[in-house]
Protein backbone atom coordinates (compact mmCIF):
# COMPACT_ATOMS: atom_id res chain seq x y z
CA UNK A 1 0.00 0.00 0.00
CA UNK A 2 1.40 3.38 -1.05
CA UNK A 3 -0.15 6.33 0.79
CA UNK A 4 0.86 9.91 0.07
CA UNK A 5 0.70 12.38 2.96
CA UNK A 6 -0.74 14.92 0.53
CA UNK A 7 -3.69 12.61 -0.06
CA UNK A 8 -4.28 12.41 3.68
CA UNK A 9 -4.23 16.21 3.89
CA UNK A 10 -6.75 16.36 1.05
CA UNK A 11 -8.98 13.86 2.86
CA UNK A 12 -8.85 15.91 6.09
CA UNK A 13 -9.68 19.08 4.15
CA UNK A 14 -12.69 17.41 2.52
CA UNK A 15 -14.06 16.31 5.90
CA UNK A 16 -13.59 19.80 7.35
CA UNK A 17 -15.07 21.70 4.39
CA UNK A 18 -17.72 19.09 3.44
CA UNK A 19 -17.50 20.41 -0.11
CA UNK A 20 -15.20 19.28 -2.93
CA UNK A 21 -14.91 22.75 -4.46
CA UNK A 22 -14.10 24.52 -1.18
CA UNK A 23 -11.64 21.81 -0.11
CA UNK A 24 -9.90 21.89 -3.49
CA UNK A 25 -9.54 25.68 -3.27
CA UNK A 26 -8.14 25.39 0.27
CA UNK A 27 -5.55 22.90 -1.02
CA UNK A 28 -4.85 25.13 -4.07
CA UNK A 29 -5.82 22.37 -6.52
CA UNK A 30 -8.28 22.12 -9.37
CA UNK A 31 -11.44 20.24 -8.44
CA UNK A 32 -10.63 17.46 -10.90
CA UNK A 33 -7.12 16.97 -9.45
CA UNK A 34 -8.54 17.04 -5.91
CA UNK A 35 -11.20 14.45 -6.78
CA UNK A 36 -8.57 12.17 -8.31
CA UNK A 37 -6.51 12.42 -5.12
CA UNK A 38 -9.49 11.33 -2.97
CA UNK A 39 -10.32 8.50 -5.38
CA UNK A 40 -6.70 7.35 -5.35
CA UNK A 41 -6.71 7.27 -1.54
CA UNK A 42 -9.92 5.21 -1.53
CA UNK A 43 -8.41 2.86 -4.10
CA UNK A 44 -5.31 2.41 -1.90
CA UNK A 45 -7.51 1.34 1.03
CA UNK A 46 -9.88 -0.62 -1.18
CA UNK A 47 -12.92 1.02 0.45
CA UNK A 48 -15.18 4.03 0.28
CA UNK A 49 -14.03 6.64 2.80
CA UNK A 50 -16.70 9.24 2.02
CA UNK A 51 -20.46 8.82 1.98
CA UNK A 52 -21.42 10.92 -1.06
CA UNK A 53 -25.12 10.67 -0.17
CA UNK A 54 -24.81 12.02 3.36
CA UNK A 55 -23.28 15.56 3.10
CA UNK A 56 -19.79 14.07 2.62
CA UNK A 57 -19.71 12.39 6.03
CA UNK A 58 -16.88 9.87 6.50
CA UNK A 59 -17.87 6.22 6.36
CA UNK A 60 -17.00 4.02 9.38
CA UNK A 61 -13.72 3.10 7.66
CA UNK A 62 -13.27 6.76 6.74
CA UNK A 63 -13.44 7.77 10.41
CA UNK A 64 -10.65 5.32 11.22
CA UNK A 65 -8.52 6.73 8.38
CA UNK A 66 -9.35 10.30 9.51
CA UNK A 67 -8.15 9.69 13.08
CA UNK A 68 -4.86 8.18 11.89
CA UNK A 69 -4.44 10.81 9.16
CA UNK A 70 -4.68 13.66 11.67
CA UNK A 71 -2.13 11.99 13.96
CA UNK A 72 0.27 11.33 11.07
CA UNK A 73 0.03 14.92 9.83
CA UNK A 74 0.63 16.28 13.33
CA UNK A 75 3.54 13.93 13.92
CA UNK A 76 5.01 14.97 10.58
CA UNK A 77 4.75 18.62 11.63
CA UNK A 78 6.40 17.80 14.97
CA UNK A 79 9.23 16.06 13.12
CA UNK A 80 9.61 19.05 10.81
CA UNK A 81 9.67 21.45 13.78
CA UNK A 82 12.31 19.41 15.65
CA UNK A 83 14.59 19.09 12.62
CA UNK A 84 14.17 22.71 11.59
CA UNK A 85 15.32 23.85 15.01
CA UNK A 86 18.64 22.15 14.27
CA UNK A 87 18.89 23.91 10.91
CA UNK A 88 17.55 27.31 11.88
CA UNK A 89 17.37 28.66 15.40
CA UNK A 90 13.87 28.79 16.92
CA UNK A 91 11.92 28.08 13.73
CA UNK A 92 8.83 25.95 13.26
CA UNK A 93 5.04 26.05 13.57
CA UNK A 94 2.52 25.93 16.43
CA UNK A 95 -1.25 25.33 16.15
CA UNK A 96 -3.49 26.35 19.08
CA UNK A 97 -6.98 27.58 19.89
CA UNK A 98 -8.44 30.30 22.07
CA UNK A 99 -11.90 31.11 23.41
CA UNK A 100 -13.53 34.44 22.41
CA UNK A 101 -12.92 36.28 25.71
CA UNK A 102 -9.20 35.46 26.22
CA UNK A 103 -8.72 35.99 22.49
CA UNK A 104 -9.90 39.58 22.94
CA UNK A 105 -7.74 40.64 25.89
CA UNK A 106 -4.97 38.08 26.54
CA UNK A 107 -3.95 36.51 23.24
CA UNK A 108 -2.97 39.74 21.39
CA UNK A 109 -0.37 40.55 24.05
CA UNK A 110 0.89 36.95 24.06
CA UNK A 111 1.29 36.90 20.29
CA UNK A 112 3.03 40.27 20.35
CA UNK A 113 5.58 39.10 22.92
CA UNK A 114 6.10 35.64 21.41
CA UNK A 115 6.53 36.91 17.83
CA UNK A 116 9.08 39.41 19.11
CA UNK A 117 11.05 36.70 20.92
CA UNK A 118 10.65 34.05 18.17
CA UNK A 119 10.12 35.91 14.87
CA UNK A 120 10.74 32.81 12.73
CA UNK A 121 7.99 30.74 14.33
CA UNK A 122 4.70 30.45 12.45
CA UNK A 123 1.62 30.61 14.70
CA UNK A 124 -1.72 29.28 13.47
CA UNK A 125 -4.60 29.86 15.88
CA UNK A 126 -8.37 29.37 15.86
CA UNK A 127 -10.88 31.39 17.89
CA UNK A 128 -14.05 29.47 18.72
CA UNK A 129 -16.28 28.25 21.54
CA UNK A 130 -14.96 25.66 23.98
CA UNK A 131 -16.93 22.78 22.44
CA UNK A 132 -15.49 23.30 18.96
CA UNK A 133 -11.99 23.84 20.34
CA UNK A 134 -12.28 20.70 22.46
CA UNK A 135 -13.19 18.64 19.40
CA UNK A 136 -10.13 19.91 17.55
CA UNK A 137 -7.94 19.26 20.58
CA UNK A 138 -9.17 15.66 20.77
CA UNK A 139 -8.58 15.31 17.01
CA UNK A 140 -5.02 16.56 17.66
CA UNK A 141 -5.27 19.37 15.12
CA UNK A 142 -4.49 21.82 17.96
CA UNK A 143 -1.62 21.40 20.42
CA UNK A 144 -3.47 23.24 23.21
CA UNK A 145 -6.40 25.54 23.79
CA UNK A 146 -7.03 28.51 26.09
CA UNK A 147 -10.63 28.26 27.27
CA UNK A 148 -13.03 27.82 30.18
CA UNK A 149 -11.56 24.86 32.05
CA UNK A 150 -14.57 23.67 34.07
CA UNK A 151 -15.44 21.11 31.41
CA UNK A 152 -11.89 19.67 31.45
CA UNK A 153 -10.35 19.97 34.90
CA UNK A 154 -11.79 16.72 36.31
CA UNK A 155 -11.29 14.69 33.12
CA UNK A 156 -8.09 12.60 33.24
CA UNK A 157 -7.74 12.81 29.46
CA UNK A 158 -6.67 16.44 29.80
CA UNK A 159 -3.86 18.40 31.40
CA UNK A 160 -5.08 21.76 32.75
CA UNK A 161 -3.08 24.78 33.88
CA UNK A 162 -5.37 27.45 35.41
CA UNK A 163 -4.83 31.11 34.57
CA UNK A 164 -5.68 34.07 36.80
CA UNK A 165 -9.31 34.65 37.65
CA UNK A 166 -10.73 37.95 36.42
CA UNK A 167 -14.02 39.57 37.40
CA UNK A 168 -16.54 40.27 34.68
CA UNK A 169 -19.63 42.46 34.76
CA UNK A 170 -22.24 44.24 32.68
CA UNK A 171 -21.35 47.19 30.46
CA UNK A 172 -22.91 49.63 28.01
CA UNK A 173 -21.59 52.31 25.69
CA UNK A 174 -20.59 55.72 27.05
CA UNK A 175 -23.60 57.97 26.51
CA UNK A 176 -26.07 55.10 26.96
CA UNK A 177 -29.22 56.12 28.95
CA UNK A 178 -28.17 53.77 31.78
CA UNK A 179 -24.65 55.21 31.96
CA UNK A 180 -26.00 58.25 33.82
CA UNK A 181 -27.08 56.11 36.80
CA UNK A 182 -24.72 55.24 39.64
CA UNK A 183 -26.76 52.07 40.19
CA UNK A 184 -29.52 50.44 38.13
CA UNK A 185 -32.17 47.80 38.82
CA UNK A 186 -32.43 44.36 37.22
CA UNK A 187 -35.59 45.58 35.48
CA UNK A 188 -33.66 48.46 33.89
CA UNK A 189 -30.93 46.04 32.80
CA UNK A 190 -33.31 43.71 30.97
CA UNK A 191 -35.24 46.61 29.42
CA UNK A 192 -32.45 46.79 26.81
CA UNK A 193 -31.18 44.18 24.33
CA UNK A 194 -28.57 41.82 25.74
CA UNK A 195 -25.42 41.08 23.75
CA UNK A 196 -23.19 38.24 24.95
CA UNK A 197 -21.83 34.80 24.40
CA UNK A 198 -23.55 32.49 26.88
CA UNK A 199 -21.31 29.47 26.31
CA UNK A 200 -19.55 29.70 29.71
CA UNK A 201 -21.90 27.97 32.18
CA UNK A 202 -21.45 30.53 34.95
CA UNK A 203 -22.47 33.40 32.65
CA UNK A 204 -25.58 31.61 31.46
CA UNK A 205 -26.55 30.64 35.01
CA UNK A 206 -26.04 34.19 36.31
CA UNK A 207 -28.19 35.68 33.55
CA UNK A 208 -30.99 33.16 34.19
CA UNK A 209 -30.94 33.86 37.93
CA UNK A 210 -31.00 37.61 37.32
CA UNK A 211 -33.92 37.40 34.90
CA UNK A 212 -36.02 35.20 37.20
CA UNK A 213 -36.90 33.04 34.19
CA UNK A 214 -36.32 29.34 33.58
CA UNK A 215 -34.01 30.14 30.69
CA UNK A 216 -32.81 33.13 28.71
CA UNK A 217 -31.63 33.83 25.21
CA UNK A 218 -29.54 36.86 24.31
CA UNK A 219 -30.76 39.31 21.67
CA UNK A 220 -27.30 39.46 20.12
CA UNK A 221 -25.10 36.38 20.39
CA UNK A 222 -21.64 36.02 18.90
CA UNK A 223 -18.50 34.02 19.65
CA UNK A 224 -16.20 36.88 18.64
CA UNK A 225 -15.36 39.09 21.61
CA UNK A 226 -14.22 42.07 19.53
CA UNK A 227 -17.39 42.00 17.40
CA UNK A 228 -19.59 41.90 20.51
CA UNK A 229 -17.86 44.89 22.07
CA UNK A 230 -18.18 46.84 18.81
CA UNK A 231 -21.89 46.00 18.71
CA UNK A 232 -22.22 47.34 22.26
CA UNK A 233 -20.29 50.52 21.41
CA UNK A 234 -22.63 51.24 18.49
CA UNK A 235 -26.00 50.32 20.01
CA UNK A 236 -28.08 50.43 23.18
CA UNK A 237 -27.34 46.76 23.87
CA UNK A 238 -26.00 45.70 27.27
CA UNK A 239 -22.99 43.39 27.23
CA UNK A 240 -20.56 41.59 29.51
CA UNK A 241 -16.85 42.18 29.72
CA UNK A 242 -13.79 41.93 31.95
CA UNK A 243 -13.63 44.67 34.60
CA UNK A 244 -9.86 44.99 34.38
CA UNK A 245 -9.78 45.64 30.63
CA UNK A 246 -12.60 48.13 30.17
CA UNK A 247 -12.03 51.88 30.29
CA UNK A 248 -13.73 55.07 29.22
CA UNK A 249 -11.19 55.34 26.41
CA UNK A 250 -12.69 52.17 24.94
CA UNK A 251 -16.09 53.81 24.85
CA UNK A 252 -17.59 51.44 27.43
CA UNK A 253 -19.13 52.06 30.85
CA UNK A 254 -19.40 49.40 33.59
CA UNK A 255 -22.83 49.13 35.21
CA UNK A 256 -23.57 48.51 38.89
CA UNK A 257 -26.69 46.38 39.48
CA UNK A 258 -28.64 46.91 42.70
CA UNK A 259 -28.69 43.83 44.93
CA UNK A 260 -26.27 41.92 42.71
CA UNK A 261 -23.29 40.30 44.42
CA UNK A 262 -20.85 40.55 41.53
CA UNK A 263 -17.99 39.54 43.83
CA UNK A 264 -19.33 35.98 44.01
CA UNK A 265 -17.46 33.13 42.36
CA UNK A 266 -20.01 33.09 39.52
CA UNK A 267 -18.71 36.46 38.32
CA UNK A 268 -15.11 35.34 37.87
CA UNK A 269 -13.52 33.71 34.85
CA UNK A 270 -12.19 30.15 34.95
CA UNK A 271 -9.81 30.21 32.01
CA UNK A 272 -6.79 27.99 31.62
CA UNK A 273 -4.50 26.19 29.20
CA UNK A 274 -5.74 22.75 28.22
CA UNK A 275 -3.79 20.03 26.40
CA UNK A 276 -4.14 16.27 26.06
CA UNK A 277 -2.65 14.46 29.06
CA UNK A 278 -0.63 12.06 26.93
CA UNK A 279 0.36 14.57 24.25
CA UNK A 280 3.98 15.24 23.38
CA UNK A 281 4.35 19.02 23.41
CA UNK A 282 7.13 20.36 21.22
CA UNK A 283 9.69 22.78 22.69
CA UNK A 284 8.11 25.65 20.72
CA UNK A 285 4.65 24.77 22.03
CA UNK A 286 5.94 24.76 25.61
CA UNK A 287 7.59 28.14 25.04
CA UNK A 288 4.32 29.58 23.73
CA UNK A 289 2.46 28.16 26.74
CA UNK A 290 5.10 29.69 29.02
CA UNK A 291 4.46 33.04 27.30
CA UNK A 292 0.71 32.75 27.97
CA UNK A 293 1.44 32.05 31.63
CA UNK A 294 3.92 34.93 31.95
CA UNK A 295 1.69 37.50 30.22
CA UNK A 296 -1.21 36.36 32.40
CA UNK A 297 0.96 36.90 35.49
CA UNK A 298 1.92 40.36 34.24
CA UNK A 299 -1.79 41.22 33.94
CA UNK A 300 -2.60 39.64 37.30
CA UNK A 301 -2.20 42.89 39.22
CA UNK A 302 -4.87 44.80 37.30
CA UNK A 303 -8.23 45.63 38.86
CA UNK A 304 -10.78 42.87 38.87
CA UNK A 305 -8.47 39.91 39.46
CA UNK A 306 -9.32 37.30 42.07
CA UNK A 307 -6.28 35.63 43.67
CA UNK A 308 -6.06 31.90 43.11
CA UNK A 309 -7.66 29.81 45.81
CA UNK A 310 -5.35 28.71 48.58
CA UNK A 311 -3.74 25.43 47.65
CA UNK A 312 -4.64 25.77 43.96
CA UNK A 313 -1.54 24.57 42.16
CA UNK A 314 -1.37 24.56 38.34
CA UNK A 315 -0.72 21.20 36.68
CA UNK A 316 2.71 20.75 35.16
CA UNK A 317 2.61 21.16 31.40
CA UNK A 318 6.12 19.97 30.67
Amino acid sequence: MNIDLRQLRHFIALIEHRNFTAAAQAMKLSQSAFSRSIQSLEHAFGARLIDRNNPLQPTPKGRVVLDHARRLINQTQDLFNDIQQFNEKEAGEVHFGCGPAPAAWLMPQVIGRFSHDYPKVRMVFRVDNWQALGERLMAETLSFIVADTRNYEFDTRYRVQPLSKHRWGFCCREGHPLAAFEEISVEQLFAYPLAATIRPPNLHRALVELSGKQDIRTNIECENGYSLLEAIRHSDAIGTTNHGHTSAQQGLHMLKIAGLDDNSEAFYTHYGIVSLADARLSPLTRKLIDTFVQVDKDLHGVAGVLPASEGEVPNNLV
